[in-house]
């Protein structure tokens, strides 16, 4: 077995983990601040410790970025996973609303396990496996979407929320301790110039295509998060009975990651035949069809059904903008870019359920539904227009924004 492939399978498994540790507890927050005695505004309490996640997350994921391409991207992951683990530990430990809040503004502000990740695997991968590499490492992420909240469930259940953190934390110990010892990285692309935040703005400003890409990232993460807050409710309008919304929500939810674990392989080889570019224009005009096509049925089994074939074309989008930004960045620069792409998606994180709620507020659910299939239509034009560099060149940090190497080697 080659050193690449080594790594992506520990790294596949580091993930899984890790979106695992993640669901095993996160959909549980409301529930947790019952349990530590909060009894009035639990619904504020439960927004702010989401959002403050994202906001802190949003801002510190360059500077992440930036000391990945200083130190390297294998540290960043052992690091973030050290972090995680006394993040989860601690959150297990707290008696107050206060406490969790400062350590879920601590987990936004240290973490970024996951964009490390993928960092490392587009930087040590041969070129015409990176669409391979990029969607099997996204088929860890749908899967342990999957298998968190099962198991985050069945560990509250049987004993408490308390050891459902715990239990998250150790998993992700000891993923990183197989990171430490199991994953060599080869490339590490250390940056020539300073780790300047500010400089890494300027360089990503420079660069036509990663701009572009950074802008679909944000209208990619709003069409998410317009639709997964009001699926629930979605569920009941359509004839689900209401004391089995969570069962039947959680149901849709996961058809969307199962449909990504099957499918999400097949478009990664599409990718190294055909390119990234043409990958991510398919995905995201399928998801904007699959986005309308929920309009049109009433029963849940219906929309059950649009939801899995939304999916298997939705989960090539995630790893296609991951590729492309793999083919237009430069090797010293990757850190940076995958922490600026953080930043990207944690702002459409934090403006889609805003988005979605008022438009449901004003309009119905269907104009959600509507909303997200032009979003991503539009998408799908700008990516149109996107170029791929298949071999960026690496390029010194201090010359790139008056010398782009990629906007002299730019083709389709």
């Amino acid at each position: 077995m080659e050193i690449w492939q080594k790594n992506l399978w520990v790294l596949w498994f580091g993930t899984f983990v890790a979106s695992a540790s993640l669901t095993m507890v996160i959909p549980f927050l409301p529930l947790f601040l019952i349990d530590i005695g909060v009894q009035d505004n639990t619904e504020m309490w439960a927004g702010l410790l989401f959002s403050s996640t994202f906001l802190a997350s949003s801002l510190s994921s360059p500077y992440l970025g930036s000391l990945a391409d200083k130190f390297g991207r294998k540290k960043m992951i052992i690091r973030a996973g050290i972090v995680l683990f006394i993040v989860f530990t601690l959150t297990a430990m707290v008696t107050n609303p206060y406490e969790l809040l400062a350590l879920r503004i601590l987990h936004g502000l240290l973490a970024g396990y996951i964009p490390a990740v993928i960092a490392l695997v587009g930087t040590n991968t041969p070129d015409n496996k990176v669409g391979f590499a990029l969607t099997t490492i996204s088929t860890a992420t749908a899967s342990g979407r999957i298998m968190g909240p099962l198991l985050g469930g069945g560990i509250a259940h049987l004993f408490n929320n308390r050891a459902a953190f715990v239990s998250a934390g150790v998993l992700i110990l000891l993923s990183t301790l197989l990171v430490i010892f199991l994953v060599k990285e080869e490339k590490i692309g250390e940056s020539k110039g300073r780790s300047s935040v500010f400089e890494a703005f300027k360089i990503a400003a420079s660069n036509r295509s990663f701009s572009m890409i950074l802008i679909l990232t944000v209208f990619v993460s709003i069409s998410v998060m317009t639709i997964e807050p009001v699926i629930s409710l979605y569920v009941v309008q359509i004839g689900g009975d209401a004391g089995d919304a969570s069962l039947l929500a959680g149901f849709v939810f996961s058809l969307v990651g199962i449909a990504g674990i099957i499918f999400a392989p097949f478009w990664g080889r599409l990718a190294d035949k055909v390119g990234f570019r043409h990958v991510l224009v398919i995905g995201l005009v399928g998801g904007a069809a699959g986005n309308f096509s929920q309009m049109a049925f009433h029963n849940i089994w219906g929309f059950a059904i649009v939801r899995f074939v939304y999916g298997a074309f939705f989960c090539a989008v995630i790893p296609a903008l991951n590729g492309m930004l793999v083919r237009n960045t430069p090797s010293d620069f990757r850190g940076r870019a995958f922490g600026l792409n953080n930043t990207a998606s944690q702002v459409g994180n934090m403006i889609g359920p805003g988005v979605g709620g008022a438009i449901g507020a004003a309009f119905t659910t269907h104009m959600i539904f509507a909303a997200t299939g032009v979003l991503l239509a539009g998408s799908a034009m700008l990516a149109h227009r996107l170029t791929e560099t298949k071999r960026p060149e690496t390029a010194s940090v201090s010359v790139m924004p008056h010398n782009d190497p990629v906007s002299k080697t730019q083709h389709t």
